[in-house]
């Protein structure tokens, strides 16, 4: 065995051969009962092979012994084993088959003995037959033949021949049975006293290797549990300046927490003023795009007007062309009447009706010529109103424009303002979740520093334990260090 080896390995190595010295006993005791349990089993098909064949003989005896009772006495009673025997005789033959199939030699013996035992129960019945015919005396002939005598020796002489093979098999059989049962005690008693001379050996070496290194393990144990002393110690005085320090960092981080949390209320109220300037912003975008709105349909009227302006000169135009043509017919109206007088006071007294109704053409026609200059005069101050008016509506749309640009740029400077407050609220927001999420980590920070605090409070109560331990382990080295070597103290 290595001595580089640990003690569990060493451990591991003694139980692992141990158990495969247990594992082939194992083996060869279930291999040794498993031969035994099947040399059992063909012993027993023996035994029944053996019993069936004497079961036969004894059947086609009794049912000779019942036909020579029933040939002298006539007594049907004495039938009953023949009848057995013949109806039993089949299944009996094929048990007998059955039983020896793995055996040649047999099956045609078991053939030879059936060929007999019918040939001898049909001989019996034949006998039965001729005295219940009532010819005794023929059947005592048949009796008396020898026939009978040398069916029934010959089918003793194979049932016997049958026996002795298979007594021979059984006397193989118990022979192997018997060296099977010897090997399996030399090889459990053997393979036994191997495994604890095995087990004696191992038990010693691990033993003896086991104390030596427990040995220089408790010199070891005695140097470390000093230094761990000296360690403990240590350890326990940082452990209270530890614990000092995390309590002035809880107190610092608990301020800072308090800190946070009002910086988040104000930048809270700083969101809700943007959100307040914003909705005007956009309440106000929306009032300048109804302004918007509302000049571009002052626009479109003025346009509107314009046109219907513009359209009215056109007509005041035509107008005017056409009392031109007014006039020029009231003119030659005028010369046609003067005319017609002339010729009217030039025909007598059949032309004076037609100088009256001369003069009132002429009359009529000065009328309207008047008339044409005064639409004419007042076209003219249509025309002038309509320039004038036309001249100020465009002066008005020319306003209008300028007032829709300056609206416009009103609009936009309101988009910019909401834009910019949109964005002021949204870092006004961002600061608000920042200084609620340093608060959350300052919180945070404060309950890790208190878990900090009571773990150094705890390493310190831990440590002071642990020197406690160490003493301890100190003591405890010293005697498992006398336990093993009693001379070294």
């Amino acid at each position: 065995m290595n001595r580089n080896w640990t003690f569990g390995r060493k451990l591991a190595f003694g139980f692992a051969v141990s158990s495969t010295f247990l594992i082939a006993i194992g083996v060869a005791a279930y291999w040794s009962i498993y031969v035994l349990v099947a040399t059992a089993g063909a012993v027993n098909h023996t035994q029944k092979v053996l019993e069936h064949v004497s079961g036969l003989l004894s059947e086609v005896t009794e049912a000779e012994a019942g036909q020579r009772g029933y040939l002298l006495t006539g007594d049907p009673s004495h039938l009953e084993p023949v009848e057995s025997a013949v109806a039993g005789l089949p299944a009996a033959m094929a048990e007998l088959r059955t039983l020896t199939i793995d055996y040649a030699d047999q099956q045609a013996r078991i053939g030879q003995a059936e060929a007999l035992a019918v040939s001898k129960l049909g001989l019996v019945k034949r006998i039965i037959d001729l005295r219940k015919a009532g010819q005794t005396d023929e059947a005592m002939k048949l009796v008396l033949s020898g026939q009978p005598k040398k069916l029934m020796d010959n089918l003793r002489a194979v049932c016997d021949q049958i026996i002795r093979d298979e007594r021979t098999l059984l006397s193989k059989r118990e022979a192997e049975a018997d060296t099977t049962a010897n090997r399996a005690k030399l090889t459990i008693v053997g393979g036994t006293l191997l495994c604890l001379l095995f087990v004696i050996a191992a038990g010693f070496t691990i033993t003896r290797s086991l104390t030596d290194r427990l040995g220089m393990a408790v010199g070891h144990v005695q140097s470390s549990s000093a230094e761990l002393q000296a360690a403990a110690t240590q350890q326990a005085s940082g452990a209270r300046e530890q614990a000092s320090a995390m309590s002035e960092i809880s107190t610092t981080i608990s301020e800072l927490g308090v800190t946070s949390r009002q910086i988040a209320e104000s930048a809270q109220r700083v969101a809700q003023i943007a959100e307040q300037t914003a909705g005007a912003a956009r309440s106000g975008e929306g009032t300048v795009e109804r302004g918007q709105e509302s000049i571009a349909g002052i626009r479109r009227q003025t346009d509107l007007v314009v046109t219907h302006m513009l359209d009215l000169g056109r007509k005041s135009q035509e107008i005017g062309a056409v009392l031109e043509i007014v006039s020029e017919l009231a003119e030659q109206t005028n010369i046609l009447a003067i005319n017609a007088t002339i010729e009217a006071s030039g025909a007598g007294e059949a032309g004076r009706r037609f100088a009256v109704v001369a003069e009132e053409i002429r009359k009529l026609a000065d009328r309207v010529a008047a008339s044409t200059k005064g639409i004419r005069i007042q076209i003219d101050d249509v025309r002038g109103a309509v320039n004038t008016t036309v001249m100020a509506t465009e002066s008005g749309a020319k306003a209008v424009d300028l007032g829709a640009r300056q609206f416009a740029e009103v609009a936009l400077a309101f988009k910019q303002i909401s834009d910019l407050v949109s964005t002021t609220t949204e870092a006004v927001r961002e600061i608000e979740l920042s200084t609620k999420q340093q608060a959350t980590a300052a919180d945070q920070v404060r309950i890790a520093v208190s878990d900090v605090a009571q773990t150094t409070q705890e390493t310190e109560a831990s440590s002071a334990q642990t020197l406690q331990t160490a003493s301890q382990l100190a003591g405890l080295s010293m005697d498992l260090r006398r336990l093993v070597h009693p001379q070294a103290v």
